[in-house]
């Protein structure tokens, strides 16, 4: 493997500073999050509960609130229960069962201040629970809607990746690092700017570092996108992965950081995105099949569900 001497830039580090990869872990994953295990925090700290709430998988999202309206329910049914049987007066119930199931629909009716007026307290103790768990009930909603908002209002950018990069033909008699993107959603992003940086392991004074490069690229900006765009890195003289072979792609353990930076014109701010490619993504001798072509009226039709296709060449 001959590598090109050209001068390592300590900016063009995404922060990892010269640490190796091992075991195929790169810095930043196939999704666009960083690859970091935060260790020394307590599980009862609150300094990211917002941001967790926000960005969690929706799944995990329901079950959290499912899970809390549950607990809070039978926790307030439990107190009910224990401040005796008539404490609720306008249970059907005559076993301990029963009187709990009274009590939790009860304290379900008081929670979400719905109270149909079937069930009601009786005695001091018992109002002074209600109406505590009503005030509750107020602020948990309110703590819910702003959350169910703010996942749902929170500008991200949904950027479909093709699975692969490819070694591909490229002009002539030259070959180029390709993959491609499209934007999944209906929306106008304009002024895309994209950067791709190369890292790979290297062995310097009997110590492995990382290195890394930023790659030039065709094109680095598009005005819109409109359809697909493919990004190629053109593997000239001046490319850093010129004398690579697909060992020792392997063996340095490459990886391609892709990191775009993008307006969008339905919330009116700048976004990002981000992806990696390892080796393993890699085909060597194949190009992308066309993602786009004309109806009968003559208008153009993106097909998202081939922006993974290519096919091999010689």
């Amino acid at each position: 493997m001959e590598l090109n001497t050209r001068k390592v830039n300590p900016e063009d580090d995404l922060g990892f500073g010269t640490q190796p990869v091992i075991k195929n872990q790169p810095v930043i994953n196939k999704d666009g999050s960083i690859n970091v295990k935060r260790t020394g925090i307590s599980v009862f700290n609150r300094q990211n509960s917002y941001q967790t709430l926000i960005t969690m998988s929706w799944t995990k999202f329901w079950l959290v609130v499912l899970s809390g309206y549950m607990i809070a329910n039978i926790t307030f049914a439990c107190i009910y229960v224990a401040l005796g049987s008539d404490s609720l007066d306008g249970k059907s119930g005559t076993t301990l069962f029963d009187h709990f199931m009274d009590a939790f629909f009860f304290s379900a009716q008081t929670i979400s201040t719905v109270g149909y007026g079937h069930i009601s307290p009786q005695g001091m103790a018992a109002n002074c629970v209600a109406a505590m768990e009503s005030m509750m009930g107020l602020l948990a909603f309110a703590l819910a809607t702003g959350l169910l908002y703010g996942r749902f209002s929170k500008p991200t950018a949904k950027i479909k990746y093709s699975e692969n990069i490819l070694i591909s033909p490229y002009k002539r008699n030259k070959t180029g690092l390709m993959f491609r993107l499209a934007n999944l959603r209906r929306n106008i992003l304009i002024d895309l700017h994209m950067e791709v940086l190369f890292s790979y392991n290297e062995e310097v004074n009997g110590k492995i570092e990382r290195k890394f490069f930023p790659l030039q690229l065709e094109r680095k900006a598009v005005s819109i996108l409109s359809i697909s765009w493919t990004v190629v890195h053109p593997i000239d003289d001046d490319s850093p992965i010129k004398h690579f072979t697909p060992e020792d792609f392997e063996k340095s353990e490459v990886v391609f950081s892709v990191l775009l930076k993008l307006f969008d014109d339905t919330f009116s701010q700048t976004i990002h995105s981000r992806t990696t490619y390892t080796y393993k993504d890699m085909v060597w001798g194949a190009k992308f099949k066309p993602t786009f072509d004309r109806d009968e009226d003559g208008r153009v039709v993106l097909h998202l569900d081939k922006i993974n296709d290519f096919e091999r060449v010689d």
